[in-house]
């Protein structure tokens, strides 16, 4: 958990002030949930390993002896947890309000979420996540709409060239099911394909021995990862996704996937030859166990690492609601688009310093200041000290872009403001 300094924090805002505005710009409408939802909610095996990183509260009113009595038992000593993720809440959100809201739903969350994990580079135990989800939607073109806004969102932030993978959860049951993987060996098989790219296939196909899956469905696996494969030129077709996958995928599965191909390709300018921004990845899994159809990952060549992802979730508001209802969602990475991102011009707006004399009077200060914030320039004053170049370091590591020495009687008209940098 970390504090942010003022010229982080507007770093912070400016961005997260981007991101909001392109998915309004897109017809999604903000809502806001709880800190905190009940402990059953977030333990009820559908948030995966995050399940296990939630910060639990404490049941008020227990002494000392209910607390030795229920210590084997961590649901009777909470009753309530900080959320992990903004879907659980959103489900419970939904299934609450319902009847307010419209028969499909587009929704945007942006807050801090709390998972305890080891503190790392890049890892923290509180991070704000940005998440957009269409609920009611069951065909592709909520996926499509989903995929343009991100887009749309990351490329006004400045990073070009971001693309989608994408794959679907009916498609890997599919091509494991082809392979031989029984029912029971899957959810392990899929955790080892899901380091496809950090070992390579040859650990894969190792550390599926080593599980003691069934032989010949490693072999089916190991020769269908070694077959001759023709290169490619665009990255995402009906072609490309069928000569990716072995045979007996079902038609309907690729369908979607190519109607969701051809929606964002409709919204990329004519003068992009190569397709729509997204690549089939077969080996694309996911860990988060609520995932029932489609599945993404955003992507940028400067790293290696996804900043984004989510997919279709149909079966969770079900649990709390008794009717299933489709739901997809797409989640920005924050903290990793923050770090990645370089300070612009845009970070820090006009603003100014005024270094006003210890004798000009409190009144002309407050109705010059009061003129500059009316133009729409952020204004601070401070007193003219002794070191000034330590003034004007601190102005700028603040965000501040120039300043101006105020002297008695100095007006608008005479202001003569310098640049900082």
């Amino acid at each position: 958990m970390r504090d942010f300094l003022p010229a982080e924090k507007a770093r912070r805002e400016r961005v997260l002030s981007i991101i909001r505005d392109r998915y309004r710009a897109h017809g999604f409408d903000e809502i806001e949930t709880p800190v905190m939802e009940d402990y059953d909610r977030l333990h009820a095996g559908i948030g995966g390993d995050n399940e296990k990183l939630a910060y639990n509260v404490l049941r008020r009113g227990l002494d000392a002896d209910a607390v030795r009595e229920a210590a084997a038992d961590p649901a009777a000593l909470a009753d309530l947890g900080l959320r992990y993720d903004l879907t659980v809440p959103l489900a419970r959100f939904y299934a609450s309000h319902r009847a307010e809201l419209p028969g499909v739903f587009r929704s945007v969350q942006a807050a801090p979420v709390w998972r305890a994990e080891r503190p790392q580079k890049g890892r923290y135990r509180q991070f704000v996540q940005c998440d957009i989800d269409i609920i009611g939607d069951a065909s592709t073109r909520a996926e499509a709409e989903l995929i343009v806004a991100t887009l749309d969102a990351v490329g006004a932030l400045g990073l070009e060239n971001a693309t989608v993978r994408i794959n679907d959860r009916r498609a890997l049951d599919a091509m494991l099911d082809a392979f031989g993987f029984a029912a029971a060996e899957r959810p392990g098989v899929l955790i080892t394909i899901d380091k496809l790219d950090k070992i390579g296939p040859a650990g894969i196909v190792g550390e599926l021995r080593e599980r003691g899956v069934q032989t010949a469905a490693v072999d089916a696996f190991e020769a269908f990862m070694n077959r001759p494969q023709a290169l490619e030129h665009l990255p995402f077709g009906e072609r490309q996704i069928r000569n990716a996958l072995p045979d007996g995928v079902p038609d309907d599965v690729i369908a979607d996937l190519v109607a969701i191909g051809e929606a964002v390709a409709a919204t990329q300018p004519a003068a992009v030859p190569d397709g729509p921004p997204l690549v089939f990845d077969p080996f694309l899994v996911r860990g988060m166990g609520y995932y029932t159809g489609t599945i993404f990952e955003l992507a940028h060549p400067s790293v290696p690492y996804s900043l984004g992802g989510g997919g279709r979730y149909d079966g969770m508001i079900g649990r709390f609601l008794g009717t299933d209802v489709p739901a997809v969602g797409f989640s920005i990475g924050f903290e990793r688009l923050v770090d990645l991102l370089e300070t612009s011009e845009a970070d820090a707006a006009a603003s100014v310093v005024l270094i006003h004399d210890a004798d000009v009077a409190l009144g002309d200060l407050l109705a010059l200041k009061s003129q500059l914030v009316s133009e729409g320039i952020r204004v601070r004053l401070e007193r003219r000290p002794k070191n000034l170049k330590a003034l004007l370091e601190r102005a700028m590591s603040d965000g501040f872009t120039s300043f101006a020495a105020v002297r008695t009687d100095t007006t608008r008209a005479e202001l003569e403001v310098k640049p900082l940098a």
